[in-house]
Formats: C-alpha cells, sequence, structure tokens
C-alpha cells in the first residue's frame, strides 16, 4: 500500500513499495478539450507496451464524447492464460480515499460536522502518545494529508505481516480494526507539526472513515452504500469489509511479495482487506469508477462549496501533482489537467481519472504491483502520445 504521488509511481523498486500505502495516483485538473485525433490507437499502444515491460495483464475503458471505448491487454490468468476482461472488477486501493473524503464533505454540507473541526472532537483520545495530539489536528488536515500522523503501512513490523510473503500468507485472512490500524501509527512520533507539511500518510483515512462512523452512527461503508453507490448504480462497487474474495468478472492478482521485483510470483487475488480498511479496500470496476469521478467532477455529488473545498489542491511531490481532498489534480503535458486518483494494494494497480468538466474519463487496473507506467496510458489517452 505504499505510494509516491505521481503515476509513473507504478514503475515500483519493491513490492513493499508498491503496496505499503495503499497506493494515491496523479490525476489532476482540467480545463482544454483533448486533441482531436482518430480513435485510441495511443492509449492500445501504450497499453501494450506496459505488458511488454512486465505487466499481467491490463483491463481499461475510457469514455468521451464520441461513447465507451474498452480494451484489454496482457492475461487475466497466468496458469489458464485466459484474458482479462474489461468490466473487470478489482481492489481499488486508495482510489477509496475519494469516496470517503466525498462523504465527509457531504456531512458538512448538510452542517453535521466542519472540517476544521478537531479530530479530538470526533475521536476523543484515539490520536495521543508519542507527540501525537488530535486536539491540535483539523479534518481537513486528515484529507489533505497535512496532519503530520505517520503513515500506519510504512510501519516495519506490519510491512512484514502484510507485504512479505511469509506474513502475507500468515495473515491473509486476518481482520484488522481501525483501531489496531491507528495504534501502530501512535508508536510513531509525528512525521511533522500539523499544517506545517504534506506527507502521504493512510492512517489519515483510517481516522476519516472512524470519524464517519461516529457523526452519522453508521459504518463509513455503509454510508458510501447509500450516498455515493447506490444513487450512482455502481454496480461492481462495493466496500468488502473482511470479505477476501472479489466478485466476478474478476482475473486473478499476482505480486512479487518481496523487496525486490523479480522473484516468484504469488497468486494474491484473495486477500482480507482490512488492512486496508477506509484508506484503501473498495473493490469497483472501470465503468464504475468512471461513473464516479465524472459526476463528481460535473457537481453531481457536491455542491459547489464543498466541490471547490475538494479542489483546493496543496503541491504535493515538489513537481505539478497537487494534492486536495482525497483528489489528485495533474497537468499533462499537451496543456489538459485530469482530476482524480490512484490505487495500489497486493496484486493490483489502478488510475481513475477525469477531466474538470467530466467529459472525457478514463480508468484502467493492473492485476500485477511491481512493473508498469501508468503516466504513459494516461499521457496516450488525454494528449495522443
Amino acid at each position: 500500500m505504499p505510494v509516491s504521488i505521481h503515476r509513473g509511481r507504478t514503475q515500483l523498486v519493491a513490492a513493499t513499495a508498491v503496496l505499503a500505502a495503499v497506493a494515491l495516483a496523479a490525476p489532476a485538473a482540467a480545463a482544454a478539450p483533448a486533441p482531436a485525433r482518430g480513435g485510441h490507437s495511443a492509449t492500445r499502444e501504450a497499453m501494450d507496451t506496459n505488458v511488454k515491460d512486465g505487466v499481467v495483464g491490463i483491463a481499461l475503458q475510457a469514455k468521451d464524447g464520441s461513447g465507451v471505448w474498452k480494451a484489454t491487454s496482457g492475461v487475466g490468468d497466468l496458469k489458464s492464460g485466459a484474458p482479462r476482461n474489461a468490466h473487470d472488477r478489482f481492489r481499488a486501493g486508495s482510489i477509496t480515499k475519494t469516496f470517503v473524503a466525498t462523504v465527509l464533505l457531504q456531512l458538512e454540507a448538510e452542517g453535521r460536522l466542519s472540517l476544521d473541526d478537531k479530530v479530538e472532537k470526533w475521536l476523543p483520545g484515539v490520536v495521543r502518545g508519542n507527540g501525537n495530539d488530535g486536539r491540535k489536528i483539523t479534518l481537513r488536515q486528515l484529507l489533505n494529508h497535512t496532519s503530520g500522523i505517520h503513515n500506519y503501512t510504512s510501519d516495519k513490523d506490519f510491512q512484514e505481516a502484510v507485504f512479505l510473503a511469509e506474513g502475507f500468507y500468515k495473515n491473509r485472512y486476518r481482520t484488522w480494526t481501525h483501531k489496531e490500524l491507528v495504534g501502530i501509527a501512535m508508536k510513531h512520533q509525528p512525521d511533522f507539526i500539523p499544517g506545517s507539511s504534506w506527507n502521504y500518510s493512510n492512517t489519515n483515512y483510517i481516522l476519516a472513515g472512524m470519524v464517519i462512523e461516529r457523526a452519522t452512527g453508521n459504518r463509513y461503508g455503509d454510508e458510501i452504500r447509500h450516498r455515493i453507490i447506490e444513487p450512482l448504480a455502481l454496480r461492481g462497487t462495493k466496500i468488502p469489509g473482511t470479505d477476501p474474495k472479489v466478485p466476478s468478472p474478476q482475473s486473478r492478482a499476482y505480486s512479487k511479495l518481496a523487496e525486490t521485483t523479480t522473484g516468484k510470483t504469488y497468486d494474491v487475488t484473495e486477500f482480507n482487506p482490512s488492512a486496508a480498511n477506509s484508506a484503501g479496500e473498495l473493490v469497483s470496476s472501470p465503468g464504475d469508477l468512471n461513473r464516479f469521478y465524472s459526476a463528481l467532477l460535473r457537481g453531481k455529488l457536491l455542491p459547489p462549496k464543498q466541490l471547490a473545498e475538494m479542489k483546493t489542491t496543496i503541491k504535493a511531490d515538489g513537481k505539478r501533482t497537487g494534492y486536495g481532498l482525497g483528489l489528485v489534480e495533474t497537468p499533462l503535458s499537451c496543456g489538459i489537467t485530469v482530476w482524480g486518483h490512484s490505487g495500489g494494494i497486493h496484486g493490483s494497480l489502478s488510475e481513475s481519472v477525469t477531466t474538470t468538466d467530466g467529459s472525457h474519463s478514463l480508468t484502467f487496473n493492473f492485476n500485477s504491483d511491481w512493473a508498469g507506467d501508468s503516466d504513459a496510458i494516461v499521457e496516450a489517452e488525454f494528449c495522443g502520445k
């Protein structure tokens, strides 16, 4: 579940780095329409190049003014050689964060909380110890990763228990609770004073999920379901909780479960995603995620004030990419900006982005986690290169 904010992050040096952060992506804002060109040949070429470079298989859907384009490359099952399905459901990793942030912003719009509330107000005594203090951290700082709270997936013991082969096979069906995961982070000192810097931390979104539950009295996944999944008819999307299986249609998911990108390849399709929890447990499909991000950017899920808050970004990687409230802004080489998020979790790397007006959307998934260049596919689709 690790992650760097740029989409090229799929060129991961190690499986631990690939996963240890329930990945995030590099989407961004958009303005100009995509350059006119025939078909999606550049996208197809970028997909095939990724497979040649080591990605097992890719499932992709793009939607623009010409309609929906569906494509696959590589295989969905190394044993049978069966191809991927453009409708595949997959673990979407940190794309979960946009759903969580959307619910919190809806609650703000309803007057049930304020993003300027301190974490302590909603979760008394939870963020304490080793210099951590929930009385000094706002909900907004959780959502834009400026809280300074340590990333629990960077903890060495947790990585060994979840991301390396021996620990994975021992713990793949283990259930992790919100409090357990936050407790891991509380063993570490803060990375910085709240509001003084930026650092991607999955712990922030574990806490955000806990706030949703405290504010509503319902499980955060239930709130996502009745506020987003059901209204948008996202039939391939679910918050699985502790369910280790991915519903059909689906491909197998593969990982090296090691600190190198070479060596044995493991089938990690079955996995209790509570280790990612509200930071990254979502299961979805390309079509569903295109519909979600398009609806979000079109203002179908949030009032203008809250959508503007969500799109208020911080330059997060020292480059052009900006991180808002569970939403990433990425300017592309041709002047277009796209918004969205990426996600990485065992055997799965995903990207979902759309233009500012929601008119051109792209979602794709790699069913392996140690190779690939997702930037190239996004650039190909929106810039024709």
